[in-house]
């Protein structure tokens, strides 16, 4: 039986991975939004924002640096933020690329790819309840897609398809490997350090494939950039990586099968573009599934 104490850590880790899924849905708006910028550009200036934000939360907060504890996991710091950095190139690539609903949906796919890394690489096994959690959530996703397929939405834009797959598999050894190091760290401090590896990552890539970069001096692409730097990335980002702090890599990946819910829900409020009754059936499995996902041990 879980103690009192863990059951409280697992609901609070819960609830920080309920609601970097909900937030997650606004990253694709923003980033069509800014279809005016270059995919490295986008990437590394959200990573940017993301990382000043957090410096200043850090001096209001008056949080130590535990120098002795980094020093001890830099490595593995440094392969999170590398992981991360390609796993950002490749989503904007993707989102731009393909159709919004192809790239959220196929990033998404990351649950499945963590329970594989996890059972597989780190020895980690699912319960039943668990794999029938994510399961069922995947398969909500897969009715909210087929609904829009339906409306002649879903289209195949093959590079951009791949890249949201190849983004999907880089999250799953990123949630994966981070675990142990999340237990070991501060939050803050730890993602700070994650988004700047992560934003010279993204720096190196862009250089290496001689891609420009710009920040807008436009109202209409600054509001967007800053909006994708604070939502979807400080704020969301930081609490999916914080959830792992009680839940296993697969059980936070599947918080964020509801980023296409949450941009449904953003679509209805900014477009109102009310969703079909596919949707609705799809919600209610995605949902079902993360209940299944909670109450498992």
């Amino acid at each position: 039986m879980l103690s009192d104490k863990s059951k409280k850590s697992r609901r609070v880790a819960l609830l920080e991975g309920i609601t970097a899924g909900a937030l997650f849905g606004t990253a694709a708006v923003f980033i069509r939004l800014l279809s005016g910028l270059s995919v490295f550009s986008i990437a590394l200036w959200r990573l940017i924002i993301a990382s000043i934000f957090l410096a200043l939360m850090l001096i209001v907060l008056r949080r130590p640096f535990a120098r002795n504890l980094f020093k001890e996991n830099l490595s593995r710091i440094l392969v999170l933020g590398i992981l991360l950095g390609l796993h950002f190139i490749l989503f904007v690539s993707a989102v731009l690329d393909t159709t919004i609903l192809n790239a959220t949906v196929l990033v998404n796919t990351t649950p499945i790819w963590s329970m594989f890394v996890s059972s597989f690489v780190f020895k980690l096994k699912p319960s039943r309840l668990a794999v029938l959690g994510i399961l069922m959530s995947f398969f909500g996703v897969g009715v909210i897609a087929y609904g829009d397929a339906s409306a002649k939405v879903w289209t195949l834009h093959l590079q951009g398809d791949l890249e949201a797959i190849f983004a999907a598999v880089i999250e799953a050894f990123y949630l994966s490997y981070g675990r142990d190091v999340r237990r070991r760290l501060s939050l803050l401090n730890l993602m700070l350090i994650i988004y700047i590896a992560s934003a010279f990552t993204v720096l190196v890539c862009g250089v290496a494939s001689r891609s420009q970069f710009t920040f807008p001096i436009q109202p209409e692409l600054i509001f967007p950039l800053i909006g994708l730097g604070l939502l979807p990335t400080a704020w969301a980002h930081t609490f999916y990586f914080s959830s792992l702090s009680n839940l296993k890599s697969f059980e936070t990946a599947a918080m964020a099968l509801l980023e296409p819910i949450g941009a449904t829900l953003l679509g209805i409020a900014v477009f109102a573009q009310v969703p079909d009754a596919l949707f609705v059936l799809g919600a209610v499995f995605v949902l079902c599934g993360i209940v299944s996902i909670a109450i498992s041990k």
